[in-house]
């Protein structure tokens, strides 16, 4: 994926490419039992493409999937572009009944205030921060104050990059309750 979206995004085809990985998301999840659900990431670049919301619909009608099901994962990037736009859209999507995530917190043009502007469903934590856990003061602090931020305002977090059971303990410790990462299972 880091070698084709970008070249998929520069050409136009992740709108295409994007529309059938949600679909097939959806259908595959459709076969899962009732209490799992299934997060599908979305490239800025495919954000800021007209049909977003409209194959986002189209999934969930063709293929029956409970939109509440259904986690969109967005990176900060998504945030830079047309504010008022970008905040519409995704009230749009949430209007739908899907969970809205922000994907790779911290690492980009992170800003708190798009925290209070739009109501995410999750902040998950990115794991530049996770691979450092227990070895720097630093990435101990900022991750404590993201999972407390996240407490605060009542959205999950989720740990990404785990991969040690001292990094689960301590983040479980921590009080984040959602974690990924090679020491629960391989993409």
């Amino acid at each position: 994926p880091d070698q084709f979206i970008p070249l998929a995004e520069e050409t136009g085809l992740i709108a295409q490419i994007g529309a059938w990985t949600l679909q097939e998301a959806c259908r595959q999840a459709a076969t899962w039992p009732e209490e799992l659900g299934i997060a599908v990431n979305v490239s800025a670049v495919q954000f800021r493409l007209q049909g977003l919301y409209e194959a986002v619909a189209a999934a969930l009608a063709t293929t029956g999937l409970r939109p509440s099901r259904l986690e969109l994962e967005i990176t900060e990037g998504v945030l830079l572009h047309d504010t008022t736009e970008t905040l519409a859209m995704l009230d749009r999507l949430r209007g739908l009944g899907v969970k809205i995530a922000m994907d790779d917190f911290g690492t980009g043009y992170s800003s708190l205030g798009y925290l209070q502007k739009f109501a995410f469903d999750k902040i998950k934590i990115d794991r530049g921060f996770i691979n450092s856990l227990g070895q720097d003061a630093n990435s101990d602090a900022i991750v404590r104050a993201v999972v407390g931020i996240t407490r605060s305002l009542g959205v999950r977090a989720n740990a990404e990059g785990v991969e040690t059971d001292s990094q689960a303990r301590m983040l479980l410790a921590e009080g984040c309750g959602e974690v990924q990462g090679y020491l629960f299972g391989r993409p």
